[in-house]
């Protein structure tokens, strides 16, 4: 049996969206492409993985407001 992660599914989904052409979206388009991205975000916050992005994240943050005092 095959199981597919929806996260990694999410992903392919939004690479394949994001590679389209920008003159060819419509409204409805980017309005989805929003929503499945915050999908997304919602599936990969609570893991491991998430975890280390918001800690990259916040590390990049602190090093740029130190580098800016």
């Amino acid at each position: 049996m095959l199981t597919i992660n929806m996260a990694v599914l999410l992903t392919v989904i939004v690479i394949l969206r994001l590679r389209r052409r920008t003159q060819s979206r419509t409204r409805v388009d980017e309005k989805l492409t929003v929503a499945i991205v915050l999908a997304l975000g919602v599936l990969i916050a609570p893991t491991a993985v998430g975890h280390s992005i918001l800690d990259f994240l916040t590390q990049l943050v602190n090093g740029i407001s130190r580098a800016g005092q």
